[in-house]
């Protein structure tokens, strides 16, 4: 009873596509196995720029050092972390992961 839908143009265009691709071997240029992250994202954080940024800054957060400096938050948490240890920022508010920081 009934059967397969029929497929709209576009659809059937990008099956056919597919089936040629897999004819052919190779990959077409839309292929997910080619596509590349488009933002290069540093996990190495410069500490002393990050430390100029936190002496200048009158409170700040982990997303703003990450911003900043262009790596990762957890990067970012991690450095914070380190540096709430030696006692060089004070958390000073926020909750749930998402504190407020300023400088010792």
């Amino acid at each position: 009873m009934g059967g397969a839908k029929k497929q709209s143009p576009a659809q059937a265009e990008k099956s056919q596509q597919a089936e040629a691709a897999k004819k052919e071997g190779g990959q077409k240029k839309g292929d997910k196995k080619e596509q590349k992250s488009k933002s290069a994202i540093s996990v190495i954080i410069n500490e002393n720029q990050a430390l100029n940024f936190i002496k200048g800054a009158k409170v700040f957060t982990v997303q703003e050092v990450a911003r900043q400096e262009g790596v990762k938050i957890s990067a970012a948490n991690t450095f914070l972390q380190k540096l709430l240890k030696n006692g060089a920022v004070k958390r000073i508010g926020g909750y749930s992961g998402h504190h407020i920081y300023t400088a010792a």
